[in-house]
């Protein structure tokens, strides 16, 4: 009977490092983020009021960068938006959301969002008549689609283009490098400024309860090798 209660507490604590390594991979593949934002945030296609949300990447067979945000909880969809890799916007080591200049008091407009570690930011894509004004706002090029909504379908297939603060529409590749450099540069650590909002939750609590849970599994193993001998 013990030997039996032996393996039931090991099968459960195994089950349960199962279930944290998972939500650690899911964590790390779908970039999921919670973000406070202290005021008004546009994103394409949508302001949000100020509060708290949950962005992520979703799962999607495509090979689009389709982002997701969720109310603080993750119960609730608000809207899907789709993004490019941007390998030349400012490497960081924290989660940070970097907004575009805006004219008068209007909001600001959510240019990229980083995940931790990425030497990327996910820049967002905006309907091409907004982007032509962030463009010339901010003297940058801006990803854009020619759509002002997208509906599920739609947002994996249609064209992603970029516009010139001088309207020219050019390919995205062209003024945006969306994969790395072939030579690899040194990574400069920067720290957000004014315009950025950092996210301070990091996965440090997943890590240690997946030390624990490792540590069970080991004394659980010795426990079985006892009640045996």
């Amino acid at each position: 009977m013990k030997t039996v209660k032996a393996l039931f507490c090991l099968l459960a604590i195994t089950l349960l490092s199962a279930t944290v390594l998972s939500s650690v991979r899911a964590d790390t593949w779908n970039k999921k983020t919670v973000v406070t934002f202290s005021q008004a945030v546009e994103v394409p296609g949508k302001v949000l009021p100020a509060g708290t949300y949950t962005f992520q990447l979703l799962d999607s067979p495509s090979d689009r960068h389709i982002v997701q945000i969720f109310s603080a909880d993750g119960s609730q969809i608000i809207t899907t938006i789709l993004a490019i890799n941007n390998y030349r916007l400012q490497p960081t080591g924290a989660t940070v959301m970097k907004f575009n200049e805006r004219p008068g008091d209007s909001p600001e407009a959510l240019r990229a969002w980083f995940y931790p570690g990425d030497n990327f930011g996910q820049e967002f894509v905006y309907p091409k008549v907004r982007a032509i004004q962030l463009a010339q706002t901010t003297k940058v090029a801006v990803p854009a689609i020619a759509a002002d909504t997208l509906d599920d379908s739609s947002m994996k297939t249609i064209p992603i283009v970029a516009v010139t603060p001088d309207q020219k529409e050019v390919e995205v590749d062209k003024v945006i490098q969306t994969t790395p450099a072939v030579e690899s540069t040194p990574v400069t650590q920067t720290y957000p400024s004014a315009e950025q909002l950092p996210q301070t939750a990091s996965l440090m609590p997943l890590f240690t309860l997946l030390g624990a849970a490792f540590i069970g599994v080991a004394l659980g193993l010795k426990l079985l090798l006892t009640l045996g001998s």
